[in-house]
């Protein structure tokens, strides 16, 4: 036993020592640098608001203790920058960013314009698991999901990429409602104003953590009417809200609906690009992680309104490369109610 234990001990040493050199090397990285946090949308929407919470408080915790700057590359509801990230930025771990959170499924659905893999892509975490809503504005007519059917809605959307787009289109193939889609706006809050300005009468799409966020009021005061939460299971605020996977009709249409609709596992998701070196993947990984769990970070959270329920790199990589293992055949009809 001795014997084997002293054999041990050198292969223990080394192996430590490694680690260390490694831990080294990512903070000698990191050091005195600026790191480059983009955001697919413009400024003031959700993922805006979530991504300079997290750069205010995240650099704190990597190795080196960079500080993180963010930057808005909008367009094409974050498939600009989903594109960007997996073709054209550095691969050092010295940028990362957020997109949407269906965006990584657009390749598989068959999305144009979608020139990457998401399984390939370096998977940070995800700061909230998300229920997004269909809401009308109060005075649109539409009060519940079933006037939906036989009344139109006009909802305004940022493009026909993005969860406003897609959500949308997908409840009017799936489920049969009647909704009027107008793309094209900068970002979710850009449609926020427009509904109020009355240029739109609603948005499907909208994360719930940015109603309670910015527009907690407007829901306590009855200015928007919530028709459906579309989710994988109930926010517990919404209690007699429908989920959209209980309106289903049939098998066929539930099974697409879940495919659909998984991305809400992976609310706020950040993502480096392919080929980082593993080490600075890990060490952003634990660093992110470790920025979810930090009391000043969740008490500015708390203040802004932020709903936090993180989930680690590693299982938004699983659920990634779950969805890309889908059956064709379910893909294909998912992707067939998304145009």
């Amino acid at each position: 036993m001795f014997g084997l234990m002293a054999r041990a001990a050198p292969v223990l040493a080394l192996m430590l020592a490694t680690a260390s050199a490694r831990a080294d090397d990512v903070a000698d990285f990191y050091r005195g640098r600026n790191v480059e946090l983009y955001v697919g949308y413009s400024t003031g929407g959700g993922y805006d608001i979530y991504a300079r919470m997290l750069a205010r408080h995240m650099g704190r915790f990597i190795p080196g203790n960079p500080t993180l700057v963010p930057k808005n590359m909008e367009g094409a509801g974050s498939l600009r920058l989903a594109n960007w990230l997996a073709n054209a930025a550095p691969r050092d771990g010295s940028v990362f960013g957020t997109i949407g959170r269906g965006t990584a499924f657009d390749p598989v659905l068959g999305q144009p314009g979608a020139q990457f893999t998401a399984s390939e892509l370096s998977w940070l975490g995800s700061m909230n698991q998300e229920v997004s809503i269909c809401a009308a504005w109060h005075d649109s007519g539409i009060a519940t999901f079933q006037d939906l059917q036989s009344k139109e809605l006009l909802v305004g959307a940022v493009s026909n990429n993005d969860d406003t787009g897609q959500f949308a289109r997908v409840i009017n193939a799936v489920l049969g409602a009647k909704l009027k889609i107008v793309a094209g706006y900068p970002g979710g809050n850009d449609v926020v104003l427009a509904m109020e300005r009355g240029e739109v009468k609603g948005r499907c799409g909208w994360s719930w953590s940015s109603v309670l966020a910015a527009h907690m009021a407007w829901w306590k005061e009855k200015k928007i009417n919530i028709l459906v939460q579309l989710a994988l299971a109930k926010h517990p605020d919404l209690p007699d809200v429908p989920l959209v996977t209980d309106l289903a009709k049939t098998d066929a249409q539930r099974q697409m609906l879940r495919m659909i609709f998984a991305r809400q596992v992976m609310g706020r998701p950040f993502v480096a690009p392919p080929g980082v070196p593993k080490e600075r993947v890990d060490a952003l990984r634990k660093a992110f992680m470790d920025t979810m769990a930090d009391k000043d970070f969740r008490a500015d959270s708390e203040k802004a309104k932020l709903e936090i329920n993180p989930v680690p790199g590693d299982q938004v990589e699983a659920l990634v490369k779950e969805i890309y293992a889908t059956p064709p055949e379910v893909a294909k009809q998912a992707a067939a109610a998304l145009k």
